[in-house]
C-alpha cells in the first residue's frame, strides 16, 4: 500500500525534523548559555541580534548629536516641546506608514525604510555643513526613527519566529540590543568631539545600509529553515487595515497599548520625583549661593553618571542571564507583574519613607528591568498576533502611544507643578497609576493565556517538546 507522503502526520513529522536537527553547531553550544537555542537556529539568530545591535548602536550615535544641537541652538525649553509635537506628527505618521505596508511586502519594506533615513541623515548632514539651523526638525526626525525602526525590526522577528521559538530566542536579541546601546553611547562619547555631529550622521547612515543588509540576510536564512510558508510571507503584502483600526479593534492590542501607555507614566515620573531628590540632596551637600552652582552640577552629574553606569550593567546581566529563564519558568504572561512589583515598591518607598540611597536603589532594579525584561515581554507579547498587527499595531503603540505616555506624565508634573504639589503628592498620583498598571497587566494576562491556548496558535515545536 503506496505512503501518503501529503498527510497530515507526514507533513508534521517533516516539521519536527527541520525543528530539531541532530547536533547543534559550536555557535549553538556557544549561544545556549544565553538562552535554549536550538539546532540550526544559531545563524539567523546570531544576524538579528547583530542587525539590533548596530541599529541601537546608530540611535545612540544619533542621541548624542540630537542633544547636542536641540540643547545649543534651542535650549531646554525648545527640547521639551519638540518632544509634545513628536505625539502630534505621529498621529498623522502612523496611517501613512501603515498604507505603504499593505502595498509591498516585510523584506521591500525593512530595506527602504532603512534607505529612506539613511538619504534623510544625508541631506541633514549636507545642510548642517551649510549652517542650516535644523535642529528642531533633526530632534522629531530622531524621535520618529528611533520607534519606527526599533519597532520594525522587533516585528520582523516576531513574524520570523513562532511563539515557542520567540520566548526561547527573544532574550537573546535583547542581549544585541543593550549592547548596541551601551556601544553606541561609548562610541558617541569617543567621536563627538573629533568628528562632529555631522560626520557622525553620515556613520549612522552607514550603519542603517549594513542593517538593511542583516535584516535580508536573516530572513533568508530564517525562511529557509522554517520551509515553504515562511518563504511565502517574503513576496506577500500585509491586509490593508491600519494600525489604529486594529488596535481599536482588538481588545488584546488595546490592553497592550494602554499598558505601554502606563508604563511610560510611572517610569518618567519616577525619574521626576528622584531626579527633585538629587538636586534637593545636592543643595544640602554643596549648598545654596550662587557662586555655588558650577559645584552643584559637578555634583549632580557625578551622581547621574553613576547612577546610569550601574542602570546600564543592571539592564545587561538581567537580559544576558535571567530573562530566558524567566520565560522558561514564568512564560511571557506572568513576566508582565515583575516591573509593576518593582514600580510598586519604588513609590511605596518615596510615600513613606523617602531615604535617597533606598529609592536610588530601587529605581536602577526598576529601569534596568524595564530596559531589558519588560522590553523583551512587550515584544513577545506581538508573537501570537496576525502579520498586521506584528507591523502596524505594533508601530501604533510603540510611537504615538509611547508619545502620549510622555505627554501625559508631563501634564501631571505640569499641572503639579502650579498646584506647588510636594513630592509626596507626586509619589502618591504615580502609585495610583501603578496600581491601574497591575490591573492591566492582570486582564492582558488573561488575554495571552487565550492567544496562546491550544488550538490557538500553539506552535508544532511545543507539542514536539511535550512528547
Amino acid at each position: 500500500m503506496p505512503t501518503n507522503l501529503d498527510s497530515a502526520p507526514s507533513r508534521a513529522l517533516r516539521a519536527s525534523s527541520q525543528f530539531e536537527p541532530v547536533r547543534k553547531s559550536p555557535l549553538e553550544r556557544v549561544l545556549s548559555i544565553i538562552t535554549d537555542v536550538r539546532a540550526g537556529e544559531g545563524l539567523g539568530a546570531v544576524l538579528l541580534t547583530a542587525d539590533l545591535t548596530v541599529l541601537l548602536g546608530g540611535y545612540y550615535l544619533l542621541k548624542t548629536v540630537r542633544e547636542s544641537l536641540i540643547l545649543a541652538q534651542g535650549g531646554a525649553e525648545v527640547k521639551a516641546y519638540s518632544s509634545a509635537a513628536q505625539a502630534v506628527l505621529l498621529f498623522g505618521v502612523v496611517p501613512v506608514y501603515g498604507w505603504i505596508a499593505t502595498r509591498i511586502n516585510r523584506n521591500q519594506l525593512l530595506r527602504w525604510t532603512a534607505m529612506f533615513f539613511a538619504s534623510n541623515l544625508l541631506l541633514f548632514a549636507y545642510l548642517g555643513r551649510r549652517g542650516v539651523r535644523e535642529s528642531v526638525v533633526f530632534f522629531v526626525w530622531v524621535g520618529i526613527f528611533n520607534v519606527f525602526t526599533v519597532a520594525q525590526l522587533w516585528a520582523f522577528a516576531t513574524d520570523l519566529y513562532t511563539e515557542a521559538q520567540g520566548k526561547r530566542l527573544f532574550p537573546m536579541l535583547g542581549v544585541g540590543a543593550s549592547i548596541g546601546a551601551v556601544g553606541g553611547a561609548w562610541i558617541a562619547g569617543k567621536l563627538m568631539k573629533p568628528v562632529g555631529p555631522y560626520q557622525m550622521m553620515l556613520i549612522a547612515a552607514a550603519a542603517l545600509c549594513l542593517c538593511a543588509g542583516l535584516s535580508r540576510w536573516a530572513g533568508h536564512v530564517i525562511s529557509e529553515r522554517e520551509g515553504e510558508r515562511e518563504q511565502k510571507k517574503n513576496v506577500e503584502t500585509l491586509g490593508p487595515q491600519g494600525g489604529f483600526q486594529l488596535l481599536i479593534s482588538d481588545p488584546y492590542l488595546r490592553l497592550i497599548a494602554v499598558l505601554t501607555i502606563l508604563l511610560n507614566i510611572v517610569s518618567l515620573s519616577g525619574d521626576f520625583v528622584l531626579g527633585k531628590l538629587v538636586v534637593n540632596h545636592a543643595n544640602a551637600a554643596v549648598g545654596l549661593g550662587q557662586q555655588l552652582l558650577a559645584a552643584r552640577r559637578a555634583y549632580i552629574g557625578a551622581y547621574y553618571a553613576n547612577y546610569y553606569t550601574w542602570i546600564n550593567l543592571t539592564s545587561f546581566v538581567i537580559q544576558a542571564l535571567l530573562v530566558s529563564r524567566i520565560f522558561k519558568y514564568i512564560g511571557v504572561g506572568g513576566s508582565l507583574f515583575i516591573l509593576p512589583a518593582l514600580s510598586f515598591a519604588t513609590f511605596s518607598s518615596m510615600l513613606v519613607l523617602p531615604v535617597m540611597s533606598v529609592v536610588r536603589d530601587l529605581k536602577i532594579a526598576e529601569n534596568g528591568t524595564n530596559y531589558s525584561l519588560q522590553n523583551t515581554v512587550r515584544n513577545a507579547l506581538l508573537l501570537p498576533t496576525s502579520r498586521e498587527a506584528k507591523y502596524k499595531a505594533k508601530a501604533a503603540i510603540e510611537t504615538f502611544c509611547v508619545r502620549l505616555g510622555d505627554v501625559l506624565q508631563a501634564s501631571i508634573i505640569f499641572l503639579g507643578t502650579r498646584l506647588h504639589a510636594s513630592l509626596s503628592w507626586f509619589a502618591a498620583i504615580t502609585l495610583a497609576f501603578t496600581v491601574l498598571w497591575a490591573l492591566v497587566a492582570g486582564a492582558l494576562y488573561r488575554e495571552h493565556r487565550k492567544k496562546i491556548a491550544p488550538g490557538g496558535l500553539a506552535p508544532i515545536e511545543e507539542r514536539m517538546a511535550v512528547a
